[in-house]
């Protein structure tokens, strides 16, 4: 059995019964919704699978669960794992209850996927294990997925396998909250943004603009003057490559801070982040609009709007 989770009674999130993301959702009101509610609605879910590669799996869960609840549109979410990864903070009876594999959904269509960043950065792609397994995914994505949104190092991981744009390795991380800007006007993708909007990043790495400018097929849609590229798209609207994090947490960047400082890394605080620049003050949550409104567009124009109604 699978549960429906709305938020006020307008977006239902279909996810696996008892998965811990629910409860926190839950006390941030976004209520459970039983299926033969859900059934009566009379329309056709979303189909999204979200890869997650990041260690801390189940908040990834949450705040991509989050941002995916602000929308009218029923969503059915399918969470899926690389064979050759699991996170040292998960337990294998939790991935077996709550995951799948490639091969479970290998003859599946989805409306969507999201693929996640991972602490994978300093490696060269090929040195990552899953890395076959990865390539695999996406170019099973190519034919099975309407529009994927890749993020972080999942997004720089996406450019080299589809268009052979390399990274490079930064002098120090970029941590932080930056401002940006749109490129182009009259994208669905940003339509809403402020002029000016801010997003947290969070890398050791980067892609640089003119490596995609080489790519006929791709666009820049927004980017930073002190952190560079944070949104490029391909034209038909396919793929999405997110550089940040629009999706994180209040407190992520200081939680990651605080693990590098216990680590003993040379790491400096996160810019434009802490209040005065003071970690024992609590950072504000200054992006989540503009978090909302991505994910809300990729839905709607990027997927709704595009996806049959028979996958």
């Amino acid at each position: 059995m699978k549960l429906t989770l709305e938020k006020g009674d307008d977006m239902p999130i279909k996810v696996p019964d008892n998965l811990p993301a629910r409860e926190i959702l839950n006390n941030e009101n976004i209520f459970v919704m039983n299926e033969s509610r859900a059934f009566h609605q009379d329309i056709r879910p979303l189909r999204i699978v979200i890869l997650n590669l990041m260690p801390l799996m189940k908040e990834t869960e949450v705040q991509l669960l989050r941002v995916l609840g602000n929308t009218p549109l029923q969503v059915e979410v399918k969470l899926l794992q690389m064979e050759n990864y699991s996170s040292r903070f998960i337990t294998k009876e939790y991935l077996k209850t709550f995951y799948h594999k490639l091969e479970d959904i290998y003859k599946e269509k989805f409306d969507g996927m999201i693929i996640t960043g991972a602490p994978v950065e300093k490696l060269d792609f090929s040195e990552v294990r899953y890395w076959d397994e990865l390539v695999r995914t996406m170019d099973w994505a190519s034919t099975n997925v309407t529009s994927t949104m890749f993020v972080c190092w999942g997004a720089q991981a996406g450019l080299y396998h589809y268009y052979g744009v390399p990274k490079y390795h930064l002098e120090k991380k970029i941590s932080g909250i930056f401002s940006h800007y749109k490129c182009v006007e009259g994208v669905k993708l940003t339509q809403g943004f402020d002029d000016r909007f801010l997003v947290p990043q969070s890398r050791y790495t980067e892609v640089r603009r003119e490596d995609i400018l080489k790519v006929s097929d791709l666009e820049i849609l927004s980017e930073s003057e002190a952190s560079g590229l944070y949104l490029v798209a391909s034209k038909d609207g396919r793929r999405i490559f997110a550089t940040g994090h629009l999706e994180y947490d209040y407190d992520t960047l200081k939680y990651e801070y605080n693990r590098d400082l216990e680590k003993g890394l040379d790491i400096h605080m996160p810019e434009n982040y802490f209040p005065d620049n003071d970690p024992e003050k609590p950072p504000l949550n200054l992006w989540r609009s503009h978090g909302n409104l991505l994910y809300s567009n990729w839905l709607n124009y990027y997927v709704y709007q595009e996806t049959p109604y028979e996958l």
